[in-house]
Parts: structure tokens; C-alpha cells; sequence
């Protein structure tokens, strides 16, 4: 049998019988007449009757899956509980009352973290109900130096499998070069679809589990903090109603900032930072140069917190890595071949 050129073909085909139309009709919960207006593409099915559709078509579901992708490139098969491309997404009120009431009754020192904790676990689980597939993560800007934002650092983050359930320990500086980068510089929201047809249009710089990419400024009217970064493993997973809800998370992230944490976006001059597996190479050692900071700085007579010198200890990571970047961009400019001179 010659393979149908499209879903809506495979679909006439399966509903010629009345009681096969009949029955599909009911297990998708629609009309019959519905049927017949989607497979003469009179109309257009919500994502989820597609979803549901294919659970219906276990034996063809590959052959389905494809033609209906080739007409719907953003159709994802995540299974239920997955959000339509058409609804539109909510913040659950008992998150709200949950960040005004830590923002109210936690002290200054507990507040920011806790707010954080409750914003970036209830994204998660919402963009990704079928808990799988995605990381999210606050992007902050460094302390400026002479005034100046030279880059910004994963500060906290959390995924499901293939990332970690934490990725606190996985933060690493970003620069211009990144998604994150470009998104805090403009005050902006971006988002890449499709790793593997990026373009190079906007800055990119992805991880390996990585395919598409959505970021959202974090700001209070003219100054801004950093950006929520949202990764998953599935390409054009970013639909109109995701990319809103992110934005109503990063808006509620503003709570978790105090002013001083504001910069101006003439103060946002990012410079270039290292690949990521070079950061790794560096970080690997943190904890150990931390302590050791600490033990210097006592020998001096100044007692350090940890976090004080955690704090010192991401400055001087971030001098560092400035300077092994801008190394690095010499090199290349010292290697590459030279133009030949114009006749």
C-alpha cells in the first residue's frame, strides 16, 4: 500500500468506516463530524486530541508521529499532562502566597534563598510535568568592577534526568557569548528552538543534553539583575503559553532581589568567558581554594564566613577566567592565517 502523504490522509483512511469513526470519536472525546473537518483540513485539532490520538495508533504511531510533525513542527509527544501550544498558563495562586509570605516573615539573610527555592522548583514542575527532560536556572550578574558588569554566574538551579537534581554545583560564568548574555545586555526575551539548526543569529552556547533554549530578563523598571534560563532536552519545546509562564516566573523572581542588586543596562558590558568544559577544569578545585582563602586570610587576623569567602573566591575565578578567555582570543588572532593584501 502506497504511504499516505500526510496525517489527514491516514486519518481519512481510518474513519471510511462509520463505526471506526464512530469509536475514535468518543475515545478522543470530540464530535464524529470533527473528524471528517480535520481529515478534509477544514480545521485544526487541539495538541492534546493529537496526543491522545497517537496512544490510539500504538502499531503506526511512528508512521503518525511523522506526518503529523511534518505539519506541526513544534508538536512534542510528551504524554499526558503535557500543556497544549493553545492554553494559556498560569502561576498557581498558593505559589504567590507562598513567596509574599516567606518575602513578609523570613529575615533579610533567608528570604532571598527561600523565594528562590519555591520559584525555581514550581517552574520546573510546571513547564515539565511529565518530569523529565529540563533544567531551569537563575542567571545573576557579578558585582560590578569600576562600574562595570563583566559577567554573570549560574547561581542556582534544578532539573530532572538527564540533568541533576541540583545544579548548584555545576555554576559556571557567562558572558556575551551566551543566550543568557545577550537576554540581560538587552533586557530582552530570547528563546533558540532547534540546537541543531541554530544559525548563529543570536549568541548560543549549549550544554550536551541541550536542544532548545528559552531565557527571560529579570528587571525592575530601567535596571536589571540577571534572567531566568530555561534548558530541555527536546527541540521547539518553547510554545507561546511556556514562554509566558516563564515570563510570570521571572517577574516573581524580582522579589527574591534587593535594590543594590539592580544594575543599569549602560553597566552591562559583558565580556567573553571559556567553554564550558574549561570552566569545569577550573571549578574542580573551588572548594579547596576556598579553604584555603580562608586559612590565609586567618593567618592575617581577619576571620572569613565561608560564604564571605565564597563570595571573594567567585571574583577571583572571575579574573581569572577573564584573563584565560582574552589569552585565548590572542592566540587565535596570533594563529590565524593573515589576509592577503588587497591589489
Amino acid at each position: 500500500m502506497e504511504r499516505p502523504s500526510s496525517w489527514r490522509s491516514l486519518l481519512s483512511q481510518k474513519i471510511q468506516d462509520p463505526r471506526e469513526r464512530q469509536s475514535l470519536a468518543k475515545a478522543l472525546k470530540v464530535n464524529a463530524v470533527t473528524l471528517l473537518r480535520w481529515a478534509q483540513n477544514t480545521s485544526n485539532p487541539r495538541y492534546q486530541h493529537l496526543r491522545r490520538l497517537l496512544d490510539l495508533v500504538p502499531e503506526e504511531r511512528a508512521v503518525w508521529l511523522e506526518l503529523l510533525q511534518a505539519e506541526f513542527p513544534d508538536f512534542l509527544p510528551l504524554g499526558e499532562g503535557t500543556e497544549a501550544k493553545d492554553e494559556t498558563l498560569f502561576i498557581p495562586s498558593r505559589v504567590y502566597a507562598e513567596v509574599f509570605s516567606k518575602y513578609v516573615m523570613l529575615p533579610r539573610v533567608q528570604r532571598s534563598w527561600c523565594i528562590i527555592e519555591i520559584v525555581l522548583q514550581n517552574a520546573l514542575k510546571q513547564l515539565a510535568p511529565q518530569r523529565r527532560g529540563m533544567a531551569v536556572t537563575l542567571v545573576k550578574c557579578m558585582p560590578p568592577v569600576h562600574g562595570r558588569i563583566r559577567s554573570l554566574r549560574e547561581y542556582v538551579g534544578y532539573g530532572y534526568t538527564p540533568w541533576k537534581d541540583n545544579l548548584e554545583q555545576q555554576a559556571v560564568f557567562l558572558g556575551i557569548e551566551s543566550l543568557a548574555g545577550y537576554v540581560v545586555s538587552s533586557c530582552h526575551p530570547r528563546m533558540i528552538q532547534n540546537s541543531k539548526e541554530y544559525t548563529g543569529i543570536l549568541p548560543g552556547k549549549w550544554d550536551k543534553w541541550e536542544r532548545s533554549a528559552a531565557a527571560y530578563p529579570i528587571f525592575r523598571a530601567d535596571r536589571v539583575a540577571g534572567c531566568l534560563l530555561v534548558s530541555c532536552a527536546e527541540p521547539n519545546y518553547f510554545t507561546t503559553a511556556r514562554l509566558k509562564l516563564i515570563e510570570y516566573y521571572a517577574e516573581l523572581l524580582v522579589l527574591a532581589f534587593e535594590a543594590h542588586e539592580f544594575y543599569e543596562l549602560q553597566a552591562i558590558q559583558l565580556k567573553m568567558m571559556p567553554k564550558y568544559t574549561e570552566q569545569d577544569e577550573h571549578f574542580k578545585h573551588f572548594r579547596a581554594r576556598v579553604n584555603q582563602l580562608m586559612q590565609e586570610e586567618g593567618r592575617k587576623g581577619r576571620a572569613l564566613e565561608v560564604k564571605q569567602a565564597e563570595q571573594e573566591m567567585w571574583k577571583i575565578f572571575e579574573n581569572e577566567l577573564l584573563e584565560m578567555a582574552e589569552r585565548a582570543n590572542l592566540e587565535r588572532t596570533i594563529l590565524s592565517p593573515q589576509e592577503p593584501p588587497s591589489t
